[in-house]
C-alpha cells in the first residue's frame, strides 16, 4: 500500500471557538493544553487572526500581540497559523501598503509561521502586498481560493485563481469553504484538477464548515482526490457551524493509505479540557454554543454564524416573522451586486443591504456606505459586473474604481504614530500603532487601561 498521509491543521484555538463561541476563548483557557497540542504532530495550529484580534481588545481585555507571544512561548514545534484578510488585514476596510507590510512583518516576528491570506472578492490585486511581505518575512504563505457558487465560479475559474496566487509566491493553496457549500463530488473534481495542473504544483489544503452537514464527506472525497491538508477542530469545538472533528477524521483514516499517523489517544486530555472551556464560555458570556445542521445554507449561501446574527437583528426590531423573506432576499442582492463570495466583509455588506430592503419594504431605498463602496469597486473587482440598474439607483454616475483600490491610500504609519503621540502615547510600540490603525476607538480604550 503506497502511503499518502493526510495532514491536519487544528482550529480549536481560532476558528473552532470563533464559529461556536463568538471568538470568546481566552488565552487562560488555552494555556493548560498548548504543550500537549504542540506534541500531537499537526501540520499547524491555527491560533490567531480572523476575529480574534478584535475580540481580544474589545471583549476580553487582552492584548492580541501579547497573546501571540504567549502562544509562541508554549508552541515550539508546530507552526502557528493565522487568517489574514489581505489588504483589509484584520479590519473591515483597506489599509495603506505600509500598514499591511508592517503588520505582516510584526506578526511573523512575534510568532506566526503560516499565513493564510484571502480577499473577499478573490481579487489578487488585494493580496499582493501582504503576500510579498509574508514571503520576505520567511513565513509559509498560503494563497486562498474563496469557494462559492455562482454562474461565474467554475473549476476553471479556481484554477486560474490558484495559478495567479502561485505566481505571486504562494507556498500552498487553500480552498476556503466558509459556508459549507462544497459538495463531496465537487470537492473531488476541484482538488483533482488543482493537483493535476502543472502551473499550480503546490500542496492543496481544504477548509470547510459543517453548517450544511456535508463537511466530513467533503473531506473524504477531497482526500481521495489527493488533498494534502484538512482543517479540523477537536470535538468540543467541532461540527455545527465549525469544522469537521479532528478525532473522527483521524479514526476514519486509520489503517488506510491516507492514515494521518496521529495518535488520537494523545488528544484525550485536550478534549476533556476544551469541553469544560466550552461550558464555561457559554455560562460566562451567555452564549449559545450548539448549532444544528442548517441546510438553508445550500440555497441561501449565508455563512452559519451570520444566520443567527441576522435573526437576532430582526428580532430586536420585532420583525422576526420576516426571517424567511430575508433569507430569500440575500441571494437576490448578491446576484445584483456581482456575486461576491459571502465572507468577511462582503457577507456583512450583502446581509445589511438585504436586511434594510426587508425592514423598509422597498428595495435599495436606504443604502449603507459599504454597499455603495462595493458597487463602486472600492473593495476590488466583483466576480461579475454589478447590475447596471441597481448601480444607477445606489451610486448614480459616480466614478468607478477599476484599478487596485489601495493605490488611492497614502502611507499611514507615520500619521498614525503621530496621532497616538498626540493622544498621550509618544513611545507607542509598532504593535500598538497597528492595533490603533485597525480598531482606533477600541484600542484607545484598551491603552487607557493598560498603558
Amino acid at each position: 500500500m503506497s502511503r499518502k498521509p493526510v495532514q491536519i491543521m487544528e482550529t480549536v484555538l481560532r476558528d473552532g471557538h470563533q464559529s461556536l463561541a463568538a471568538t470568546r476563548m481566552r488565552i487562560t483557557d488555552m494555556l493548560p493544553e498548548l504543550e500537549q497540542l504542540d506534541n500531537v504532530g499537526y501540520f499547524a495550529l491555527e491560533a490567531w487572526g480572523g476575529a480574534t484580534f478584535d475580540t481580544c481588545l474589545r471583549f476580553l481585555d487582552e492584548d492580541p500581540w501579547e497573546r501571540l507571544r504567549t502562544l509562541k512561548k508554549h508552541i515550539k514545534k508546530t507552526p502557528i497559523a493565522m487568517l489574514l484578510r489581505g489588504q483589509n488585514i484584520l479590519g473591515y476596510n483597506h489599509y495603506a501598503d505600509d500598514v499591511v507590510t508592517a503588520f505582516v512583518k510584526k506578526m511573523v516576528e512575534n510568532g506566526i509561521g503560516v499565513i493564510r491570506v484571502f480577499d473577499a472578492l478573490n481579487d489578487v490585486r488585494n493580496l499582493e502586498v501582504a503576500m510579498k511581505a509574508a514571503k520576505e518575512s520567511g513565513a509559509h504563505v498560503q494563497g486562498v481560493c474563496v469557494f462559492t457558487i455562482s454562474p461565474y465560479h467554475t473549476i476553471e475559474s479556481y484554477i486560474t485563481l490558484a495559478r495567479q496566487l502561485v505566481e505571486r509566491g504562494a507556498d500552498s493553496i487553500c480552498i476556503k469553504d466558509m459556508s459549507g457549500l462544497l459538495r463531496p463530488y465537487v470537492a473531488y473534481d476541484l482538488v483533482k484538477a488543482l493537483k493535476a495542473d502543472p502551473k499550480v504544483g503546490v500542496p492543496i489544503q481544504l477548509h470547510t464548515h459543517y453548517t450544511s452537514g456535508m463537511g466530513s464527506m467533503t473531506y473524504l472525497k477531497a482526500i481521495e482526490a489527493g488533498v494534502d491538508v484538512i482543517d479540523c477542530a477537536l470535538s468540543p469545538f467541532a461540527l455545527g457551524t465549525s469544522q469537521p472533528c479532528t478525532e473522527t477524521m483521524i479514526a476514519a483514516l486509520e489503517g488506510t493509505e491516507y492514515d494521518t499517523g496521529l495518535d488520537r489517544h494523545l488528544l484525550k486530555d485536550a478534549v476533556l479540557h476544551f469541553a469544560k472551556v466550552k461550558k464555561s464560555l457559554a455560562e460566562d458570556f451567555k452564549l449559545k454554543t450548539n448549532f444544528d445542521v442548517d441546510t438553508n445554507v445550500l440555497d441561501f449561501q449565508i455563512p452559519g454564524g451570520m444566520l443567527s446574527n441576522l435573526y437576532n437583528q430582526l428580532k430586536e426590531q420585532g420583525i422576526e416573522d420576516k426571517y424567511q423573506e430575508l433569507l430569500e432576499e440575500m441571494p437576490r442582492v448578491r446576484a445584483e451586486l456581482g456575486y461576491p463570495p459571502l465572507v468577511t466583509p462582503t457577507s456583512q455588506i450583502i446581509g445589511s443591504m438585504a436586511t434594510f430592503n426587508v425592514m423598509i419594504g422597498e428595495r435599495y431605498k436606504m443604502v449603507p456606505r459599504e454597499v455603495k463602496d462595493l458597487a463602486r469597486g472600492k473593495y476590488g473587482k466583483t466576480p461579475m459586473p454589478v447590475d447596471e440598474s441597481v448601480r444607477a439607483k445606489i451610486i448614480g454616475d459616480e466614478k468607478i474604481i477599476d484599478y487596485r483600490p489601495a493605490d488611492d491610500i497614502a502611507p499611514q504609519m507615520a500619521l498614525l504614530t503621530q496621532q497616538l503621540a498626540e493622544k498621550g502615547y509618544p513611545n507607542a510600540s509598532i504593535e500598538d500603532v497597528l492595533s490603533y490603525a485597525l480598531f482606533p476607538e477600541v484600542a484607545l480604550k484598551f491603552f487607557a487601561k493598560h498603558r
